[in-house]
């Protein structure tokens, strides 16, 4: 396991990038951590390590968002509102897994994958974030060495 801390956004951006460095296609990384912690942060370092320039945002609303034209595409999920296999099935999920694991290749970044747990692949890589007393964040990740 590997564990950072980080005090400010550039700082969870740059553990992100390291997680791109690593990352390698048909990975899928579940993102744990309450809201506010930095996933969101997290991905767009990932993204950027990847070597996407265009804009990374939430995919609250949209379930979820491409990002295209680096190293690896990269699939980012928001399971916030996913409460079951149904609604699991619709968001193209295990779609995008096959995809992932395709020519030439993607990754999936998938916010609150406490919610789909039971869905994720054996080789998946845990990134858990929480909240230090100072404000601070711990960045713990499970599955893949960076």
């Amino acid at each position: 396991m590997n564990r950072f801390v980080s005090h400010s956004p550039a700082e969870t951006r740059e553990v992100g990038g390291r997680i791109a460095a690593a990352l390698e296609p048909g990975q899928v990384l579940a993102l744990e951590g309450n809201l506010g912690l930095g996933k969101t942060c997290l991905v767009e370092g990932v993204a950027r390590g990847l070597g996407y320039t265009g804009e990374v945002n939430s995919p609250t609303f949209a379930l979820v968002n491409e990002y295209k034209g680096g190293r690896l595409d990269l699939y980012h999920f928001d399971m916030y509102r996913v409460s079951g296999w149904e609604d699991l099935y619709s968001t193209g999920f295990f779609d995008y897994l096959d995809a992932a694991g395709g020519d030439p290749g993607g990754a999936l970044a998938v916010e609150w994958s406490e919610n789909i747990a039971a869905a994720l692949p054996d080789h998946t890589v845990t990134v858990a974030l929480s909240a230090l007393p100072d404000g601070g964040r711990v960045i713990e990740i499970k599955g893949m060495e960076v």
